[in-house]
């Protein structure tokens, strides 16, 4: 059966002819239980321990599952997150679902199933029983391990049938947005031929480390072992980029010159680093961290060396803060006055500000590159536009990405003003067959009454892709997350959901001084109504203003909290959040 619920055969096409996916042919769903001793059974609790909407982490003995009550119904199912092993029973109880709360996944407590990214497996589930007013847990000691479950996935058919220039689905780009729609295409029983191409030479791996752990071998950070990829016949072609996209006759070109033929295909390409445009741009410890290589290198470079940081972006900073114990110097430039100013507000920003230069961080702010000066071919400065000039063995480029869609230009997929692939909520281009998603879209946020935007996180790449491979099945599915996204510094996390672009105000609650703190960004929605007045043809109302996005550290899991209310659809006004009062907000219950 589909996570869906849906029995009916599925129709394909596979090199212009229709195949159906019958029943019969789905992957057969194993009993966890049928080795007697793989499996351990015990009483966790009396009936009255547990109230509705409250969650309690239990121990088998062999293990620890996360023990559920909601409306009078019992569920047990793993505890960790499977994502980076948060404690799941600090998350949010709601509607069904449980959201992690330090990066915002959501699992079905009835089925352990992923519903919300990141992440990319489900939770194991586990029996429970009630006898005599005690709750029973029957669990696999393996399941309890892992804490951790790979839904059912279908495999092609027939691979060998195919000539090495043709595929049904054919995505470019290799992270997140487009491991994510492979495996739910086969997660949902599709089983034809699915190819992933990537420029790079690694596997998909998780790109959101490479800043925050730095020393990390590409093998350390794979997302699925190669393994992986071969029981589930997910072709990877490495080191393959695309040049050029014939949506007419349906072909991609690639460097080498070899062309592939697709039936669908979506875009997952991503960002391509900016770099500046100033003398010295080309020197050999100058770097963009775009590739695990490249993050080894720069922490080998740095090491009791000199480091200049150019851009207080979420990377840079993040590279600032990794480098700190290895470097001799550290030292971070930016244009703005204030480090994630426009992102996170001027009080938010001055407090990170401080904790950097706490840790020994020197900014030099409101002022750019105008040269890199080298020495024997390797740099040794940097030189400011204000006269400064830093003394430099290694330079990381922090300004931000563009879309790396360059390669689309003769395709007839539309873009914006900027670059990005405009799609639909349900991942679509405006090419029949043609799907995008990840970084490279602007897309309609649904909670932000679907204004177009570009929300470069690794959530929303997850859920992009997904979104993608349902309506690649004609499942009609569009898109209806809420942004998340988390940064760690100096062992300190900040999570952020919402979209907060536009933010009119910020309202803070907790000691931002100690770093313990919840930042709510509220904007004035205006709604405009014709007056009968003759001297006010036109009226504009204001609404009361609505909290948009939400930020936090060492707040938990009130951030969670806030997404899984935004999720739902409803409103959290001003007023709300600036009383002082926000305890019915921290709480963990439904």
């Amino acid at each position: 059966m589909s996570p869906n619920g849906k029995a009916s055969p599925l129709a394909y096409k596979a090199n212009g002819t229709t195949r159906l996916y019958h029943h019969e042919e789905r992957p057969i769903v194993l009993n966890p239980y049928t080795n007697p001793k793989d499996v351990v059974e015990a009483s966790v609790c009396h009936v009255k321990d547990l109230e509705n909407g409250q969650m309690r982490e239990v121990d088998l003995g062999c293990g620890k599952a996360l023990l559920v009550k909601q409306n009078g119904e019992y569920y047990a199912m793993g505890h960790k997150c499977p994502h980076y092993g948060a404690p799941l029973v600090k998350g949010v109880l709601s509607k069904g679902r449980v959201r992690c709360p330090w990066h915002g996944a959501c699992f079905n407590i009835a089925t352990g199933d992923i519903e919300d990214f990141p992440g990319l497996d489900a939770l194991p589930k586990f029996q429970v029983k009630i006898e005599k007013e005690r709750v029973y847990i029957r669990a696999s000691k393996q399941a309890l391990q892992s804490q951790r479950r790979t839904k059912v996935m279908a495999k092609c058919i027939a691979l060998s049938n195919y000539s090495a220039a043709i595929t049904n689905i054919l995505i470019i780009g290799a992270g997140p947005a487009g491991l994510v729609c492979a495996e739910t295409l086969r997660q949902e029983g599709f089983s034809d031929r699915i190819v992933m191409c990537t420029s790079e030479k690694n596997l998909p791996y998780d790109r959101s480390k490479l800043s925050k752990s730095m020393d990390s071998q590409a093998e350390q950070i794979f997302l699925r072992s190669k393994e992986f990829f071969h029981t589930y016949d997910i072709e990877v072609l490495t080191e393959s980029q695309v040049v050029g996209v014939d949506t007419k006759n349906k072909m991609v070109l690639f460097k080498d010159g070899f062309r592939m033929e697709y039936n669908k295909l979506l875009i997952a390409t991503g960002n391509t680093p900016k770099t500046l445009k100033c003398k010295g741009k080309e020197l050999d410890n100058v770097f963009t961290i775009r590739t695990p290589e490249d993050a080894n290198k720069v922490v080998r470079l740095a090491s009791s060396k000199n480091a200049v940081i150019v851009g207080a972006s979420f990377l840079g900073m993040e590279v600032a803060a990794y480098l700190c114990e290895k470097a001799h110097s550290v030292s971070v430039v930016e244009l703005e006055n204030i480090p994630f100013k426009k992102f996170l507000g001027e009080k938010v920003g001055l407090a990170i500000m401080k904790m950097f230069e706490n840790n020994r961080v020197k900014f030099y702010m409101q002022t750019e590159v105008s040269e890199l000066r080298e020495q024997e071919g390797k740099l040794k400065e940097v030189v400011l536009k204000s006269g400064k000039v830093l003394r430099a063995d290694v330079c990381v480029i922090g300004i931000g990405a563009s879309p790396t869609t360059g390669f689309l230009k003769q395709s007839g997929v539309a873009l914006d003003s900027r670059g990005y692939i405009l799609v639909n909520k349900m991942m679509q281009t405006n090419i029949p067959g043609v799907f995008a998603a990840g970084d490279v879209v602007t897309f309609p946020l649904a909670f932000r009454n679907n204004k177009k935007v570009n929300v470069p996180h690794w959530q929303m790449a997850h859920m992009q892709g997904r979104i993608a491979a349902l309506n690649m099945l004609a499942q009609g599915t569009e898109i209806n997350t809420v942004p998340y996204l988390w940064t760690a510094m100096f062992g300190k996390s900040i999570r952020y959901a919402g979209h907060g672009d536009g933010f009119d105000d910020v309202i803070i609650q907790g000691d931002i001084d100690e770093l313990k703190f919840v930042a709510f960004y509220t904007r004035k929605p205006k709604r405009r109504f014709l007056s009968y007045s003759r001297m006010t043809p036109c009226v504009e109302h204001w609404r009361n203003d609505e909290v948009i996005a939400v930020a936090s550290m060492n707040y938990d899991p009130i951030v969670s909290k806030v997404a899984e209310i935004m999720s739902s659809g409803k409103t959290i006004r001003k007023r709300d959040v600036e009383t002082g009062d926000i305890s019915w907000l921290t709480g963990k219950g439904s």
